[in-house]
């Protein structure tokens, strides 16, 4: 067998290992790049309702989690998105 053909196998396994490593950290990085610009979009939000200004977000989270329906005489109460039929009336 030639030389050339020897070193060949022996560096092949190398650059194999080394390929995915390089992709393994490429990814790490990349998801941490896109956390931190999560977080950073989350710490934005939360500046901008500590100043008073409405953010996007967070006023389509309130729409989806809670429906506020006002009742004649008791003002604003906080319900959950059960079907009418199903919740107990006492």
């Amino acid at each position: 067998m030639p030389m050339w053909q020897l070193v060949a196998i022996g560096l092949i396994p190398s650059i194999a290992v080394a390929a995915l490593f390089w992709f393994a950290m490429r990814a790490v990085v990349r998801a941490d790049r896109n956390e931190r610009a999560a977080l950073a979009q989350i710490e934005e939000d939360d500046a901008r309702s500590v100043q008073g200004a409405p953010s996007d977000r967070s006023a389509d989270a309130r729409a989806e989690s809670v429906d506020t329906v006002a009742e004649p005489g008791a003002g604003p109460v906080a319900e959950s998105r059960e079907e009418p039929s199903a919740r107990s009336e006492a």
